[in-house]
């Protein structure tokens, strides 16, 4: 036969509630014990001071002597004196330039014509009569005719130098020469990749033949003159 327990007398019954209560207790305890203030009384004595809100100082009057104005300074009056009388000037009478009836006219005969200074150069683009090439005197368009001849002459004269050949050299001459007065060719210059492709550029322009010179108003001038001449491999 097991014996029986009464439930109302179970230890374990009410463990839980048991636990939460005595947590709370713990924790309200202890928040009591952090948050516990305790004051001192103490004999020290605080003094204490009026202090008015405003600050009023009297500032103390002083009595400050100014020095004398300067004297203003009395000048003399300037002395005038009366200077002697000049001697009778004669006045010279400025006569007018202006012609009028009675000018008598000058004959254009006694007036002397300044010379108009023309420039002793004049390049190819702007000259009023270009050089003329041999064979295009009885052309219409002379400028024309001229650059014609001129590359009808470099294509007759050319040779390719056999050093320049040798050492593949090829590229622009471009040469600048002058058509004297007298039709001649001179002050020859050039620029080119290479000295050989120069000189050979320079002999054929050297072969130029004398040419008529350019003009200016009817009167010969030197005229300069621009072309390139290109050196190229086959």
């Amino acid at each position: 036969m097991e014996p029986k327990k009464n439930p109302q007398f179970e230890v374990k019954r009410n463990t839980d509630l048991y636990f939460v209560i005595g947590l709370a207790t713990v924790l309200l305890l202890t928040y009591v014990v952090l948050e516990w203030k305790t004051f001192y009384e103490t004999d020290i004595d605080i003094a204490k001071h009026h202090v008015p809100q405003e600050l009023i100082e009297e500032v103390p009057i002083t009595v400050q002597k100014l020095p004398d104005p300067p004297k203003p300074k009395i000048q003399a009056p300037p002395v005038i004196e009366i200077a002697p009388d000049d001697d009778d000037i004669i006045e010279s009478v400025i006569e007018s330039n202006e012609p009028d009836q009675n000018t008598e006219i000058v004959n254009y005969t006694d007036i002397d014509v300044a010379e108009i200074d023309e420039p002793e150069e004049i390049p190819f683009s702007v000259i009023e009569e270009v050089p003329v090439f041999p064979g295009c005197e009885n052309e219409e368009d002379k400028r024309a005719c001229f650059q014609e001849m001129m590359q009808k002459h470099i294509r007759k004269n050319f040779r390719y130098p056999k050093v320049a050949q040798e050492m593949g050299l090829q590229g622009r001459v471009n040469i600048v020469f002058t058509i004297q007065k007298d039709g001649s060719i001179d002050n020859i210059k050039m620029r080119g990749p290479h000295e050989a492709l120069e000189g050979e550029a320079a002999r054929i322009i050297s072969k130029l033949p004398k040419m008529t010179p350019g003009k200016q108003r009817g009167t010969p001038v030197k005229v300069p003159f621009a072309i390139p001449i290109t050196f190229k491999l086959q």
